[in-house]
C-alpha cells in the first residue's frame, strides 16, 4: 500500500519550506508548510505502491547528489516534489508511458502553488517546464537542470538487484486491475525502447548508474519475456499470431 503521510518523516515539510523560501516564495511560513501538506497527502494516496513518499525521498536525495551540476537546484528540488503529485494508474495509457505520473497536470499544480505562493512567475514557469520534461525522460541538450533531474527519476533503474525486484512488484501492484498479459506487453516496450537509446543518463555523475541500469533492465525483459512465453503457451487458443 501507498506510504502514508502520518509516516512522513518530519524533514520533508521543513525542507518544502526551506526549498520554496530560496526560489522566491513570500506567503507565510504556515501557508507555504500547508501546500506542502498538501503535496505529501498526495505522495502517500493508497494506490501509489511505487510512485509514494519513498519514491518522492529517493529522488530528492538523488538531486541532491546531483545538485553541484545544477544551475538553480531549488528550482530542481521543487520539480521533484511536484513531478509525481496528479498520479492515475487507472488509465491504459498510465502503464503504457508515463507509469502513472500525470506530468502536464502536475506542472499546471506546480505553476499554480507556487505563484499562490509568491514565487516568481518566471520561476514557477521553469519549475513546471522541468516537470513536463519527464514525460518522455528526455532533457534537452544543455539543460543541466532538466538532466539531472531526468536522472534523479530513472536512478531506480540501477539499484541493487533486490531493491530493483522490490520495485517491479511495486509497478506492477499499482497496475494489479490490469490483466496480466497486457501490463506485461506494455512492460516490455517501455523496457525495450528505455534500452533502445543510447543512453539513459546525461549528466556526468548520472553516467555511472548506466551499467547497473540496463543490467537490470535487460534481466527483466529476460524475465518478462519467459513470463510471456508460458502464458502464450497455457492459452487454450495457443500463442497469439503477430
Amino acid at each position: 500500500m501507498g506510504v502514508l503521510s502520518a509516516d512522513a518523516p518530519q524533514w520533508f515539510a521543513s525542507a518544502f519550506v526551506r526549498t520554496c523560501r530560496g526560489a522566491g516564495a513570500t506567503a507565510s511560513e504556515d501557508a507555504v508548510r500547508d501546500v506542502g501538506d498538501e503535496l505529501i497527502e498526495r505522495w502517500s494516496e493508497p494506490d501509489r505502491h511505487f510512485h509514494n513518499l519513498r519514491h518522492l525521498a529517493a529522488v530528492l536525495h538523488r538531486v541532491e547528489e546531483l545538485a553541484h551540476e545544477t544551475h538553480e537546484p531549488d528550482l530542481v528540488r521543487l520539480a521533484a516534489w511536484y513531478h509525481g503529485a496528479v498520479f492515475d494508474a487507472a488509465r491504459k495509457v498510465a502503464y503504457a508511458t508515463r507509469g502513472g505520473e500525470q506530468t502536464t497536470l502536475s506542472a499546471d499544480l506546480a505553476r499554480t502553488q507556487l505563484v499562490e505562493m509568491g514565487v516568481p512567475v518566471d520561476a514557477a514557469d521553469r519549475v513546471a517546464e522541468l516537470v513536463d520534461t519527464l514525460a518522455r525522460h528526455k532533457p534537452r541538450a544543455g539543460d543541466f537542470d532538466s538532466a539531472v533531474l531526468n536522472d534523479a527519476d530513472l536512478g531506480m533503474l540501477a539499484a541493487e538487484p533486490q531493491r530493483y525486484k522490490e520495485y517491479i512488484a511495486e509497478i506492477r501492484a499499482e497496475y494489479a486491475h490490469i490483466p496480466l498479459s497486457d501490463y506485461l506487453d506494455a512492460r516490455i516496450k517501455v523496457i525495450t525502447k528505455l534500452l533502445g537509446r543510447p543512453r539513459l543518463y546525461s549528466s556526468p555523475l548520472g553516467i555511472t548508474w548506466e551499467e547497473p541500469a540496463r543490467q537490470n533492465l535487460e534481466a527483466e525483459l529476460h524475465r518478462l519475456a519467459k513470463e510471456r512465453k508460458r502464458l502464450e503457451a497455457e492459452s487454450p487458443a495457443g500463442p497469439a499470431p503477430r
